[in-house]
């Protein structure tokens, strides 16, 4: 007997794995081998191609996988939300939980949702909506504010930081915050619109910035591009009287990026020629942002050999 052949694409209901020929058996069957994964209740992803998405990817198909297993069980009328509403839109989140977040006007039985959705109930006006990859989103501002009022201040700054570097507009985000007083979370909200700068290009640099925020340490100048006999080297962070330069190594875990060691031998290249020039080079990890203590001591000896070498 010839065996029915998955169907096209990479995520199927199991009704639509029942209409392509596979039996309940077959489909618990194809689960063992890890053809097929079951994503959630209701819904089967293709495992090979499951399997080889990075965390970040795989956490956005989840969403879809929902969306997927839910469009012939649901009755609609909810838009995915909070931290759901940031990965669609690709938003950098940090310590932020898997949950799938979802907002609806009338509020949901128990019975509704799995166990890993989490559905608010808020009203929603038209600007508040808007689509992301064919699913209902929250719009930007009003995912970054969702989101951050449930956040702390340096989960809130990371997000506030890089929603304006794909447009938030902050005068909107300050706006909404004025409906917001004695709302749990207003305040992180508040005090990350304040601090925001959409220079940072990494939670880490985020990170980075509001620790030396935060020890009163003279602030620098983000993405500071200097030039070189090698071409111009663009610096996380530099003290430019000083000759200080403060670069962040973490980008590999937050960008499912990792330079190549042609990129990284070019990038010291560039470094060696900035040195020759009297530049300080200070370089931290995530390791440091939590040692707070040797993070304030290793960067005011570097700024004050900055200072010492000054005319």
């Amino acid at each position: 007997m010839t065996q029915p052949q998955l169907p096209t694409g990479n995520i199927w209901r199991t009704q639509e794995l029942l209409s392509a020929g596979f039996h309940a058996r077959a489909v618990a069957r194809l689960t063992r081998s890890g053809d097929l994964v079951r994503a959630r209740r209701g819904c089967y992803v293709r495992g090979s191609w499951w399997n080889g998405l990075k965390p970040g990817i795989r956490s956005r198909y989840l969403i879809h996988t929902h969306a997927h297993g839910t469009l012939t069980t649901s009755a609609g009328g909810f838009v995915y939300s909070h931290t759901s509403g940031a990965r669609l839109r690709r938003l950098h989140l940090w310590k932020a939980d898997g949950r799938i977040h979802l907002t609806q006007q009338t509020c949901p039985s128990r019975i509704s949702h799995g166990s890993d959705v989490v559905a608010h109930t808020r009203a929603l006006g038209p600007d508040d909506i808007s689509f992301v990859d064919g699913l209902p989103c929250t719009s930007l501002e009003r995912t970054v504010v969702d989101c951050c009022l449930m956040f702390n201040l340096r989960q809130s700054l990371i997000l506030v930081d890089h929603a304006c570097r794909m447009g938030a507009d902050l005068e909107a985000l300050r706006s909404r915050c004025t409906g917001l007083a004695g709302r749990n979370g207003v305040v992180a909200l508040r005090r990350a619109i304040e601090l925001a700068d959409p220079r940072s290009e990494s939670p880490g640099e985020t990170l980075t910035r509001e620790l030396l925020h935060r020890l009163r340490i003279e602030p620098p100048e983000p993405q500071y591009v200097v030039n070189t006999p090698l071409g111009q080297h663009r610096l996380d962070f530099a003290w430019r009287k000083r000759k200080v330069a403060l670069e962040f190594d973490g980008r590999t875990k937050y960008f499912d990026y990792q330079p190549t060691d042609e990129v990284l031998f070019a990038e010291r290249r560039r470094e060696k020629a900035l040195m020759e020039q009297g530049w300080i080079f200070l370089r931290i990890e995530w390791k440091d942002l939590f040692n707070e203590a040797e993070f304030k001591y290793r960067v005011l000896r570097a700024l004050a050999r900055g200072t010492a070498g000054q005319p």
